[in-house]
């Protein structure tokens, strides 16, 4: 049996709740739901967790703390992730890596995950429970069957309850682009009190994005590269910014959204050595608050494009999205597509999506 039949029958007994609760002690169900509560912003712990269980089921013999080769009685755990336990994740629908949980820096130590393991796990809860878990599979022969099916289910339930179907328009045919950026507007400004919110318009810009690529000329024979993790570091992602558009496999556009953050030099400084790096064509860099020390700012993005020859775009988050919305065909496509995205996102919080459906029916009241 290979590695993505062993991940996929484990989830099923997830998914058909089968328990395992009685062969576990309270300090490991506790250690279980810590790993689970984090999943998803700390997805790199998750995987790499993951991918040591079902080796170790694989090969019971091994040690699997140590997870490199070139540890004394080493695997390659990246290379397993990798080809394996990421893509069976994100088939699942799973809390997943955009390539594998070994990209992270602090999970990358070439050191073995003992319970003094040094690396630098940005949760202190969340790096307790996932030693002292591989602690349990590896000291006390605990069954990592039975963790993994234990783990899998509170994720399934906290995505149950993260669902939220979103409400759709009475009369999409009478939206407005006036309507829906004052509608976007509240989304993105409202105080939830909570992470994520920034994700928002990273979503908004991908629904429309979408739409562009098959209907722009500019955007004939693009792709639109699939979202990674709004908590992944550059390194760790891979990526020059939240959106990237290729054409034959090279990046054409990369867009970079700061919701929160007035633009200033030193986020151009770090956009020149992405494009650097990855070599667009055209960088946006789009905020809601603004920019500071304009004349900085303008002597980066010309010698960007005397050196690189590449056009750094300065603006607005939502002026940007009214002058999109004016190049689309059908204005009720980007509602839907966003809606959508919105919905089935792993990342929001109910409390976005349930705001999206509270401005919504205001909406609908009004058209």
């Amino acid at each position: 049996m290979n590695y993505n039949a062993i991940l996929e029958e484990i989830h099923t007994e997830a998914v058909n709740k089968k328990f395992y609760t009685k062969n576990l002690n309270t300090q490991t169900l506790k250690n279980i739901e810590t790993i689970a509560q984090k999943s998803f912003n700390q997805k790199g712990v998750f995987t790499v967790f993951v991918t040591l269980g079902i080796y170790k089921i694989v090969h019971p013999n091994q040690d699997i703390r140590n997870h490199q080769t070139q540890i004394e009685s080493g695997f390659s755990g990246r290379t397993v992730d990798t080809k394996y336990i990421t893509p069976t994740l994100k088939k699942l629908g799973l809390p997943s890596m955009a390539e594998s949980g070994w990209l992270t820096r602090s999970l990358e130590q070439p050191y073995p995950y003992s319970l003094d393991y040094e690396g630098k796990i940005s949760n202190k809860s969340v790096k307790k429970a996932f030693l002292e878990l591989v602690n349990t599979i590896e000291i006390e022969k605990v069954n990592p069957k039975y963790i993994l099916v234990e783990l899998f289910k509170l994720i399934i339930e906290l995505q149950e309850v993260n669902k939220v179907e979103i409400i759709p328009l009475k009369n999409p045919e009478k939206l407005t682009i006036e309507k829906t950026i004052e509608l976007l507007d509240k989304q993105f400004n409202f105080d939830y009190k909570t992470s994520y919110g920034s994700k928002l318009p990273v979503l908004a810009f991908y629904a429309i994005y979408n739409l562009l690529i098959n209907q722009i000329s500019r955007y004939n024979q693009c792709q639109l590269k699939a979202l990674g993790s709004h908590t992944a570091s550059d390194r760790t992602s891979q990526s020059a910014g939240d959106i990237e558009v290729f054409k034959s496999k090279e990046l054409f556009e990369a867009i970079e959204i700061k919701l929160d953050k007035p633009i200033d030099a030193n986020i151009l400084r770090i956009a020149k050595e992405k494009i650097v790096r990855f070599n667009p064509k055209r960088y946006y860099i789009l905020s809601n608050q603004g920019m500071v020390k304009e004349n900085e700012i303008y002597k980066i993005i010309e010698e960007v494009k005397q050196e690189h020859g590449c056009q750094i775009i300065v603006n607005g988050v939502l002026s940007t999205l009214k002058y999109y919305m004016r190049l689309i065909d059908n204005l009720e496509d980007f509602y839907r597509l966003y809606s959508d995205l919105i919905s089935t996102d792993s990342e929001l919080k109910a409390i976005h999506k349930q705001k999206w459906n509270e401005l919504s029916k205001e909406l609908n009241h009004e058209l």
